[in-house]
């Protein structure tokens, strides 16, 4: 299992995509080793009492240093950017 940190939502200039995360991965810095993790699966738990776990899959890489794509299910809080997600 790998650890990647939430950087933000997919975003345009004027609209974002609510289901949609880029994901940054600290040892992976190229695009070629970011391809690897497309297909994975992603999970997110809340940090409160109950302890939501929210589940994802990496789509794609995204630009040239390694930051990946992934869409869940629902949508992340705001409150998830700059947290954890574990990837299988």
């Amino acid at each position: 299992m790998t650890t990647a940190k939430v950087i933000q939502f997919r975003r345009g200039r004027k609209t974002f995509k609510p289901r949609h995360f880029l994901l940054e991965i600290p040892t992976i810095d190229t695009r070629e080793k970011a391809t690897e993790f497309v297909g994975k699966a992603a999970s997110w738990k809340s940090p409160g009492k109950q302890e939501k776990i929210i589940i994802g899959k990496i789509s794609s890489a995204h630009g040239g240093n390694g930051v990946v794509r992934a869409i869940f299910e629902k949508g992340l809080p705001g409150q998830a950017i700059g947290t954890d997600v574990e990837i299988k």
